[in-house]
């Protein structure tokens, strides 16, 4: 007699089922497509016709790619500028929050101390809170600093320029922080205590044991951390914009797509090519990463 998580299987791996999952992802990325298509069409063609038509007068052009990265008006897209500022906003918001997570993870998880378990709920609650509800106190802190009954404990930041760099990755590490300590906690306090225990009676430290020995063994986690985190910093407007200032020396792609539509909305062709530019990068770090992706969204699930 079979199960019904056996017929659920058999029915999800028949042929109808493989149809029906070909068919959804077949009008999932018909759109994409389109757009792509799109970006390589010339102006005129883009505005007066959809993209279908493309293949009864097929006309490719990199022109929109051009006028995107490198174009010199006002209106052009500009977008080489702002793709190097995303970068360097990138890179650091993600490697802070990992690492700072990856300490207090270890630290709650295998260090004893007074009030352990509350500091974890408190981290876990503050999951919960909206990011825009600290958007801001937090610019308060950078351009007034901390003020208690008269006392300055903290001075204004005061940054301008590429200084508002600082501001972006600081903002992007502390929303980052809650659920990158959650799900490394969860992972580093499933390693056997038999690993730890022998790591300690051979005299290992705990700088020891966490470098050779943890961070090792949560590599999945840490990739998935870390993937999480990049495309969350890479497709953000908000925090981008209100802590980078939104000037050409500070402000990531995405405040410049927003801007590239136009003031009347009739330059929106360029966001073809644009929308492109911006998935290249967060596309190459997915597939290089994605086996320690499916590693870490299924690590756990099987016992033995």
């Amino acid at each position: 007699m079979t199960t019904p998580t056996a017929r659920v299987r058999a029915g999800l791996s028949s042929r109808t089922a493989s149809l029906v999952a070909l068919l959804i992802a077949l009008l999932w990325t018909t759109p994409t497509f389109g757009l792509l298509l799109s970006s390589f069409r010339p102006e005129d063609q883009i505005k007066t016709s959809g993209w279908w038509t493309f293949f009864s007068a097929p006309t490719l052009t990199l022109e929109n790619y051009q006028e995107v990265l490198f174009g010199t008006s006002s209106s052009s897209g500009q977008l080489a500028s702002f793709l190097l500022n995303s970068i360097v906003i990138t890179v650091p918001s993600v490697l802070f929050p990992l690492a700072f997570a990856s300490f207090a993870a270890y630290a709650l998880a295998w260090l004893p101390f007074r009030g352990r378990d509350w500091i974890y709920i408190g981290i876990f609650a503050l999951q919960v809170v909206p990011l825009q509800m600290a958007l801001v106190p937090l610019l308060s802190f950078f351009s007034e600093g901390v003020e208690v009954f008269g006392v300055q404990l903290t001075p204004a930041w005061n940054l301008e320029g590429t200084g508002r760099f600082v501001q972006v990755w600081f903002a992007h590490t502390c929303f980052a922080l809650p659920l990158g300590i959650f799900l490394l906690h969860n992972f580093m306090s499933e390693l056997p205590h038999e690993l730890m225990e022998a790591a300690r009676v051979d005299g290992a430290t705990h700088g020891t044991i966490f470098r050779r020995i943890v961070l090792p063994l949560v590599a999945p986690a840490l990739a998935t951390f870390a993937i999480f985190q990049f495309l969350w910093v890479w497709n953000d407007l908000l925090v981008g914009l209100i802590f980078g200032g939104g000037t050409a020396e500070s402000a990531p792609m995405t405040v410049r797509l927003a801007q590239m539509a136009g003031t009347k909305g009739n330059e929106w062709q360029r966001l073809t090519a644009g929308a492109f530019v911006s998935v290249i990068i967060p596309l190459v770090v997915f597939v290089s990463m994605q086996r320690y992706f499916v590693r870490g969204l299924l690590a756990g699930s099987v016992k033995g």
